[in-house]
């Protein structure tokens, strides 16, 4: 490839020109090489402009919507792509003037604005500045070429450009500065000469000014020995050369850059290689598809499966295994029973059984009654555990119908179908829990092989008591002695209790002794608070039916508190006497025994139920029946339709997998001949005034550090890295149509979408590659004092 193989001349007059500030906003102008010839605006998608002088009209009627119309400036691009058989592939940003002094609505700090603007693109490194100077001024106080070498000290990046040569006044000329002799630049300067205002007033063709602009350097006596150096076309040349340098620098790491692309699309362009939207049977295939893996995954999250093991937290078949195991027998334990109140619930039982009469043995119809009040606890962890389980189904139905996102209403109705059927079966499996609680409940089988009875019961009660050292004082203070006031009435005493008797005296010196009982065969009772008693009572009674305390068979002993009370019942269990509960406590613990067998089988039964009646269940549905469910709710056509995202994600796959491929290919095709210019060396640049830092009413993005290159490059091909992304993105090869450009954002271009399938253009002209890298040119950037046109 060889830039003079191209075609050079630009032959198209669109740009806005008039006095003062004309461009008011960054204009990034691509130029693509098309046998059609039109333009496109970005922010005017799809249409495409015939007429240059509606292309003219577009950009002053753009820029006064951001900018107003009087004479604001904004950063806000606009990006402008110009197709014609005329033009060289470059990309160029026109960026307004610097200026001193605001005008108009300018605002004050206009100057710092601008500056600011131009900052932000001629800092990158891949972006090539033209620093544009009027002849006519002096060169030394070029605003231009002092913020080119800001951000390039080196002049890697800097061509000078002089226009307005023809303005000069007489017996003056520019020679030692196109010479580079007099202020030198390392890439040295190209003269221009544009068309007067008068010529465009005139509506002077472009190709005659082209060729005033050759006759001027061909004609005049300091500019003829260099003519072939001066001029748009050779600029326009000088451009394309730095192009064919990047290209050529940049396509060994392009290429590693798309194969490693390239391998990171094929397994997700797998599935829509083979896709054809007019295909009939496309639909019908891809529900069938869509269910079956439906019921693979619902099925592999529920038993588990070895790919796509979710490492973030348990899901499916492990959290409701964690349900069964460990949540549900947590909720068992966490019915507590209130000891105190649960063995007032069997006295009272005990009681209410005996009557009237004196019960010698164990009632079976209190422990019954309370064994049944216990199990019917269970039904609320019961409930609880199919709520739970119920509730993960329902998220992993969901997490399964992700994959059918292609098809939201397919995935609707999926879900939604799933879901009502596992509700249906939770009432089914709720039932059936419940009637395995009601069956616990209609025969309490005290025959169970694992039940202690009631002779082992009344073992653990004599297990757990042990006789404290005889004579040893267990306890003393005082009580009140309940008797009828027949017989002396109520009187405080004080107690003495030790392992073998209870005494009681006068006080507490313990010089007058009113009594001693002897503790064989006595038992305690709850004994009922009177009505017009403040105190609490409990009873001492032999077990004999002997009298304790003269002719009383009981005695009653109160205290002010239920805990002094409590406190003294525990005495007593020390020296061994008991509660009249006794029958209370073998209960207990046959209640105790009975409720482990209870809970033991309700835990093993619990999962099993779930999962035949809902788990095992579900999973049947969604493989027998689904289909035809989503058969029968609506139309096929509806249910198949994709989603917008989901059809342009497949294009955007597709298209990006293919364009890929057809770039590796035309990579291959490029000649290794390509031809290029090493950067010139160092010059000194010291003429070039060092810029002191000067007060901003904001932090300017020229704060940055300037980026630094090396002075010398290595090899043949020392061009300076161009920006591999332009905001149109611009074809990496001139002359030949390019794969999908970028814009200045780094996203797909928007001006038109590639075909589906890109199809390989014919080679023309032969010895030229018919395939263009999708690399991207430098952008050059024009910095201009106050001038009305582009280059002018």
């Amino acid at each position: 490839m060889r830039p003079n193989d191209l075609v050079t001349i630009d032959l198209l007059d669109f740009l806005p020109r008039g006095s003062g500030i004309v461009t008011r906003r960054p204009l990034i102008l691509q130029l693509c090489n098309n046998k059609a010839e039109y333009a496109e605006f970005l922010h005017c998608k799809g249409k495409k402009f015939v007429d240059f002088e509606e292309v003219r009209a577009e950009i002053e009627a753009e820029t006064d919507r951001i900018t107003g119309s009087n004479k604001g400036i904004s950063p806000i691009p606009i990006n402008l792509r110009v197709y014609s058989p005329n033009v060289l592939n470059l990309t160029l940003i026109d960026l307004p003037g610097m200026t001193k002094v605001a005008v108009g609505d300018q605002p004050l700090d206009i100057e710092h604005q601008i500056r600011d603007m131009l900052l932000q693109f001629i800092t990158k490194e891949s972006c090539l500045i033209l620093a544009v100077t009027p002849a006519n001024q002096d060169l030394a106080n070029s605003d231009a070429l002092k913020i080119a070498k800001e951000v390039d000290p080196q002049g890697l990046r800097t061509i000078g450009v002089i226009t307005k040569l023809d303005l000069m006044d007489e017996g003056t000329d520019a020679k030692d500065i196109l010479e580079n002799k007099l202020l030198p630049l390392r890439r040295g300067y190209i003269g221009v000469v544009n068309r007067s205002q008068k010529d465009i007033d005139g509506r002077k063709d472009i190709r005659a000014a082209l060729a005033a602009e050759r006759k001027f350097f061909l004609s005049h006596p300091a500019y003829r020995h260099m003519a072939d150096r001066m001029g748009t076309p050779h600029l326009q040349k000088q451009l394309n050369q730095q192009l064919t340098n990047h290209i050529r620098d940049t396509l060994p790491g392009l290429r590693s850059k798309l194969q490693s692309q390239l391998l990171s699309l094929e397994k997700e362009v797998e599935e829509y290689k083979n896709f054809r939207p007019d295909d009939p049977t496309r639909k019908t295939k891809a529900l069938l598809q869509m269910v079956q893996q439906f019921g693979v995954d619902f099925e592999k999250r529920i038993e588990g499966s070895g790919d796509q093991v979710d490492t973030a937290e348990l899901s499916g078949g492990a959290k409701i295994n964690r349900i069964f195991h460990e949540r549900f027998p947590f909720e068992l334990v966490k019915i507590v029973f209130d000891e105190k109140e649960l063995r007032r619930e069997i006295s009272h039982a005990i009681k209410n059984v005996h009557g009237v009469r004196t019960g010698l043995f164990t009632p079976d119809l209190a422990f019954e009654a309370i064994v049944k009040k216990q199990i019917i606890k269970l039904k609320e962890p019961c409930i609880k555990c199919i709520d739970l389980v119920i509730q993960e189904l329902i998220n992993t139905v969901r997490q399964c119908t992700n994959k059918l996102g292609s098809y939201p209403r397919l995935r609707e109705e999926t879900e939604r179908i799933v879901t009502t059927y596992v509700r249906e079966r939770e009432g089914k499996t709720k039932d059936q829990v419940m009637l395995l609680i009601d069956i616990e409940l209609s025969y309490i089988n005290t025959n169970h092989e694992d039940f202690i009875g009631f002779a082992n019961a009344q073992q653990r009660n004599t297990q757990n008591k042990k006789r404290p050292i005889p004579n040893q004082v267990i306890r003393k203070g005082w009580l009140t002695l309940n008797i009828s006031i027949m017989k002396g009435g109520s009187k405080d005493f004080w107690f003495v209790l030790t392992a073998e008797s209870l005494s009681w005296y006068k006080d507490e010196e313990e010089k007058e002794k009113k009594y001693m009982l002897p503790l064989d065969n006595l038992k305690l009772r709850d004994v009922e608070k009177g009505f017009m008693s403040t105190k609490h009572i409990f009873g001492i009674f032999n077990t004999e039916s002997r009298n304790v305390y003269k002719d009383l068979r009981q005695i009653d002993l109160a205290c002010d508190t239920q805990e002094d009370v409590d406190s003294w019942k525990a005495s007593f269990l020390r020296a061994g006497v008991y509660p009249e509960k006794d029958q209370v406590e073998t209960i207990r613990n046959l209640v105790d025994s009975y409720t482990g067998i209870v809970n033991k089988s309700i835990r093993d039964l619990m999962p099993k139920a779930i999962m035949h009646l809902m788990i095992n269940s579900a999973k049947d549905f969604i493989h027998s029946e689904l289909l035809a469910y989503l058969y029968s709710s609506g139309d096929q056509n509806s249910l198949m339709e994709e989603s917008v995202d989901q059809a342009q994600r497949r294009d955007e796959l597709l298209r990006m997998y293919h364009a890929l491929k057809e770039a590796l290919i035309i990579i291959g095709d490029i000649t290794t001949t390509t031809v290029t210019v090493p950067v010139p060396p160092p010059v000194n640049d010291s003429w070039i005034p060092e810029v002191s830092p000067t007060p901003q009413r904001r932090p300017p993005v020229a704060s940055a550090p300037a980026p630094s290159r090396p002075p010398a490059v290595r090899g043949p091909t020392p061009g300076p890295p161009l920006n591999p992304s332009p905001a149109f993105g611009g074809p990496p090869i001139p002359s030949r149509p390019g794969p999908t450009p970028m814009n200045a954002f780094g996203s797909q271009d928007p001006f038109s979408a590639p075909p589906l399938i890109p199809s390989r253009p014919a080679r023309i002209p032969p010895g030229v590659p018919s395939r263009r890298p999708p690399g991207a040119p430098h952008r050059p950037t024009i910095i201009r004092p106050a001038e009305p046109s582009l280059l002018d």
